[in-house]
């Protein structure tokens, strides 16, 4: 079954932009997913398995790394990613 995710996160911290941007470099090297990031947030399509795989991976590893910080999850079945 493949799913289709959006994925914000918030760091709180006054200088964001580079955590997002390590976040958004962590979930692009989990192996199987289809990550697209965008202003607002950032989409990941695969299979349910890939897809929360690397999520929980992003996840756990941010919160390792960064004092406090926010995930913001929304999950769909399908792959509704856009086709180029």
């Amino acid at each position: 079954m493949n799913i289709s995710a959006e994925l914000s996160f918030y760091p709180f911290t006054d200088d964001f932009k580079p955590p997002v941007r390590d976040v958004i470099k962590h979930l692009e090297q989990q192996p199987g997913v289809d990550v697209r990031p965008n202003r607002i947030s950032t989409q990941v399509f695969g299979s349910f398995d890939d897809v929360t795989a690397a999520i929980d991976a992003t996840m756990r590893w941010s919160f390792e790394r960064y004092d406090s910080c926010v995930f913001v999850t929304k999950i769909m079945n399908g792959d509704r990613s856009p086709k180029d």
